[in-house]
Parts: C-alpha cells; sequence; structure tokens
C-alpha cells in the first residue's frame, strides 16, 4: 500500500500494459477484506486474485503465481459503491441551491428552470462530472435517472458520458417534466438498448409514480410496464410519496406491476397497506437519506424501518446534487445517524429497547442491496467469486482512519473520499495512489464551468424575455 511512487508507477504500468488481456490475473494481497458475501465475512487479513474482470478467488494466502502482485496491507478492501438514482445531468449546478426546503422549489428552479435550456453537450458534462465524482468517492455503480431526455441526442450524449468515464454505469430514461421536447420517448429507449446497451452500460425505464407533477404520461401504469417487459429492462419509479402513490402502489399490485424489476424511490409517507404490497411482491427500494431529510419529502424521514419491517432491504442513493452531497459515505452517516436517533426517540421513557441499524447494515444497503436494487445483484455488490471485479482500496493508516479496530466501522465513519486509494471496476483500474486516471481536471474544470455559464446565462434571458 505505502510503496515508493516509482514502485506504484512501475505496478500502474504493468496494468496499463495489459489492460486488454483477458486472462490477466491481479493479486491483491495483505489487507483486510470486507467481503459482504454472508458465507465469507470479513477477513482480518486476506487476498483477493483478480482475472480478467472477474473475482477469480477470495481467502487469506492465495499465493498465486503469474499474478500481478499489489500489497495492500494497512488497507481494508471492499465492493465499490453503488448509487441507485442520481440525476447526474445536473452536477454543473450543484449546490446551486443548498437551502432550498420543499419539493416544489426544486421542480420550479431545476426542472421548470434550468432543464428546458440544455443542449446534448450540456447533458454530456453534468453526467460525466457526476460519474467521475462517483468514481472518485469510490461509488463504482451509478444509476443515472436522465429526466431531461429532450431530444434522441440529449440522451445519447448522457449515455456516451457513462461509456467514458468507465464506470457501471446505468442509463434510466425518462422525458422532461417541462417544456419543448421531440415527444420521442418511451419509444427511444428501444433504440438506445439496441445501441448501446454494453458490458458496463446498461438500462432501465424511468418514470414517476404519479401525474401530480410532470402529467400523466409520465406516470407508471400498464402502458410503460408492457414496454419495460418487451425491452427486457427494470423500471425506476421516482417520487414515491403519501397518499396518492400509496394509493398508485395498491392498483400496481393489483394489475400486476410490481415486483423485484421494479424499484421505487424515496418511499415516504407511505401507507401500512402499500408497504404490505412491496413486501409481498419483492418490489425494491431506494433510499435517499440526505433528500428526503434535507429538502423534506413528505415525512421528511427516511423509511429505512418501513422498508425492513417489510422485509426489503433498500438501496442508497445521492439524488440532486444541486442541494447535496455526492458521496455515499454522506448517505451511509446520514441513515445510521437519523434511523438510531429515530429508534431511541420512540421508546425514550419507556423502558422499551430501541431497534439500532447497524454500520453493518447500512454498508449493505450501499453495495450489495444497492446492486440487487439496480437489477445487477448477481453481477456486483460483493466480493464473491464469479463476480464482476468492482472494488476499493480503502487507506486505514491515513490520519482520519488509523488504527484499524473495527473494518466496517471505519469504512462507514471514519473514511471519506480522500482515503478511496485505488478503484477497480471490471478489472480495471479507474484510480490509482488517490487519483483519477485519464482525467485532465484543467480541461474537465473549463468544461464544467463553461456549460454552467450557458444554462444560467440561457435561463436568464429566457426570463427576461417571458
Amino acid at each position: 500500500m505505502y510503496l515508493h511512487d516509482v514502485a506504484r508507477h512501475t505496478q500502474l504500468d504493468r496494468l496499463r500494459a495489459t489492460t486488454r488481456d483477458s486472462r490477466r490475473r491481479v493479486l491483491l494481497t495483505g489487507a483486510t477484506v470486507v467481503t459482504m458475501d454472508a458465507a465469507l465475512g470479513v477477513l482480518p487479513v486476506g487476498d483477493v486474485l483478480i482475472e480478467g474482470d472477474t473475482i477469480a478467488a477470495v481467502g487469506a494466502n492465495l499465493g498465486v503465481e503469474d499474478a500481478i502482485v499489489i500489497d495492500v496491507r494497512g488497507a481494508v478492501l471492499t465492493p465499490g459503491f453503488v448509487d441507485t438514482h442520481r440525476h447526474a445531468w445536473q452536477a454543473q449546478l450543484r449546490r446551486i441551491m443548498p437551502d432550498v426546503d420543499d419539493l416544489g422549489a426544486y421542480v420550479t428552479t431545476t426542472l421548470m428552470g434550468y432543464a428546458p435550456v440544455y443542449r446534448p453537450h450540456d447533458m454530456y458534462v453534468g453526467t460525466r462530472l457526476a460519474a467521475l465524482t462517483a468514481i472518485d468517492s469510490g461509488i463504482t455503480t451509478m444509476l443515472d435517472f436522465s429526466h431531461n431526455s429532450r431530444t434522441a441526442a440529449h440522451s445519447d450524449e448522457a449515455v456516451r458520458a457513462l461509456l467514458d468515464t468507465g464506470i457501471r454505469g446505468i442509463h434510466a430514461a425518462m422525458a422532461p417534466h417541462f417544456g419543448d421536447w421531440d415527444r420521442q420517448w418511451p419509444a427511444d429507449l428501444a433504440r438506445l438498448v439496441k445501441e448501446h446497451d454494453s458490458r458496463l452500460v446498461t438500462f432501465r425505464l424511468a418514470t414517476l409514480a404519479t401525474g401530480e407533477i410532470g402529467g400523466p404520461d409520465l406516470a407508471y401504469g400498464p402502458r410503460l410496464a408492457a414496454m419495460a417487459r418487451d425491452l427486457g429492462v427494470g423500471v425506476s419509479v421516482d417520487a414515491v410519496f403519501g397518499p396518492a402513490s400509496s394509493h398508485a402502489i395498491l392498483e400496481w399490485e393489483r394489475q400486476g406491476l410490481l415486483g423485484p424489476d421494479v424499484t421505487l424511490i424515496h418511499a415516504t409517507g407511505l401507507t401500512d397497506d402499500a408497504w404490505r404490497a412491496i413486501g409481498d411482491t419483492g418490489t425494491t427500494i431506494a433510499l435517499a437519506p440526505t433528500s428526503e431529510a434535507q429538502i423534506g419529502l413528505e415525512s421528511a424521514i427516511p423509511a429505512v424501518d418501513e422498508a425492513l419491517a417489510a422485509g426489503v432491504r433498500p438501496g442508497l442513493s445521492i439524488d440532486v446534487e444541486v442541494a447535496l452531497a455526492s458521496d455515499m459515505f454522506t448517505q451511509m452517516r446520514a441513515l445510521h445517524a437519523i434511523q438510531r436517533m429515530r429508534a431511541v426517540n420512540a421508546v425514550y421513557g419507556t423502558g422499551t429497547e430501541p431497534r439500532r441499524i447497524s454500520t453493518g447494515d447500512v454498508l449493505d444497503f450501499a453495495t450489495l442491496q444497492g446492486a440487487r436494487t439496480n437489477g445487477l445483484g448477481d453481477l456486483t455488490g460483493s466480493l464473491t467469486v464469479g463476480k464482476q471485479a468492482d472494488l476499493l482500496v480503502i487507506g486505514a493508516q491515513d490520519i482520519n482512519t488509523m488504527p484499524l479496530n473495527d473494518a466496517v466501522g471505519s469504512v462507514v465513519l471514519g473514511a471519506d473520499a480522500r482515503n478511496i486509494d485505488t478503484v477497480i471496476i471490471a478489472g480495471q483500474v479507474r484510480k490509482w495512489a488517490g487519483r483519477l486516471l485519464d482525467v485532465d481536471l484543467a480541461a474537465l474544470r473549463d468544461e464544467v464551468a463553461a456549460s454552467r455559464d450557458h444554462i444560467l446565462h440561457a435561463h436568464s434571458t429566457i426570463g427576461t424575455t417571458r
């Protein structure tokens, strides 16, 4: 882990020289290995062998020959984090409205105001920035809920951004809520799947729970469910909260439209009957802990207790960077703190023992359950033999993580993006020695600023001509 810079450069050179070799073997050795595999647990000192893009072995003292050996003593190995829902196109507008305090203000400012002036190039810039930031902070899989698909070119550029970064991306396509667009959605999703589906980038249908915000054409129902089934893709349903969504969920259950291939996002303020339907059908849930609490979505309480009571282990997500943090560490800590506060407060003064979630729970939500929620549970989310080699090397001897006493606790409560030493996605190194690879930060900075300036200027011009 702490080899001289020259030695690390030599290792990286070897890795890059063999990047196209499907038989290449890489042995990460000597770390504490947090597998998130129930059969393997945590290995105090262990090795992970990668062959091509796949995890070939996990254990202690593997002693593999003919492998590029990387000494990761003093580190923790974990699966990459999985973001189950992010509106990536907005990234160049990060924290432009940090104190937004209701959904209506977000919708009016972002979806009604900024979104209509986006060019295809702006979709590319925002999505690429979001994906690179995700990789930098240890997110190896990101579902991009791309709800500004004004033209086919807008969608193509969003997908190209995912491909260019090397992230394991899921492009979930949805039409815009407001403004002019080509009316190519949802039919255009078939073209996207045909032209762009790849080893790393896959697709889902994105939709809303009801027509309250964007109109009935964007609401999930039999027509959109049938299209998703015909294409063989899953469905991600956003803005699931409150009585209207609860009613919709029961109607979807009656129509046979729920199941493991459907993800409901947020799920705050739902009725007991709605949760019963979710649990009975195996429907998945994506929480966005900081979004629900900070923006105040319906009850403003991340619905982890309700999900667990229904037998659903949720995934976690970032949601909107216009107001929120970009990383999974923040989501894990926010959920951990909020749930435990809620649990203790609920029984305060009664003598009843509160039901608290653990750091192991939230790490499970951020990895294995996130992968399952995105329909990729068989591919990623744990360090399991046969799964894709999506993993992190997290420094455990840094100033904020030393000494290593509990690996899971250190990852969830101690580490942050600066401790992500190495990120590997499908066997390929995307971050090495704390640095993103193949990214010209100066050029990226200029491109992001130029895109942001165009959006703000175009938006202000529209505002003065209305």
